[in-house]
């Protein structure tokens, strides 16, 4: 049997402060972004880098811990599935975003205020925090 993989790892700095809305059905869903940076030396020596920004979505307690917990410039691990949404607006004009479904984070770094009452090195992962259920509703 032939299966596929849809899994994504990402050590970064949050980007900026999460924000946390509710859908129709009142399922919290909390999005934030994530920076990576990559260097390298080119051929002559010269060292290059460059940043990749990722938009992160969180669901259900997940989503309630990361804006809860999670602030801007701080380290975090974040791990989930890649999603491409696709969308028309208003004037008729097709809109694609790809995107990072949270199913695991994990604080990184040096303690924040907002992190103080729990571990640096806890992991809220999206089973202990998700019903099995899962919603594709998007309120934005």
């Amino acid at each position: 049997m032939s299966r596929g993989l849809n899994k994504v790892m990402l050590i970064g700095h949050v980007g900026r402060e999460p924000e946390m809305r509710y859908t129709p059905s009142g399922r919290p869903v909390t999005t934030f972004t994530v920076a990576t940076n990559r260097s390298w030396n080119s051929a002559n020596g010269e060292r290059h880098t460059e940043t990749e920004w990722f938009n992160i979505v969180a669901w259900g307690n997940l989503a309630e811990i990361c804006k809860q917990y999670l602030n801007k410039g701080q380290q975090v691990y974040i791990e989930g599935r890649l999603q491409t949404r696709r969308w028309e607006d208003k004037e008729g004009v097709k809109h694609t975003t790809v995107e990072v479904v949270a199913s695991e984070m994990m604080m990184l770094g040096e303690r924040r205020e907002a992190a103080s009452t729990t571990a640096d090195d806890e992991v809220v992962t999206e089973a202990e925090a998700l019903p099995d259920e899962e919603e594709d509703e998007f309120p934005f």
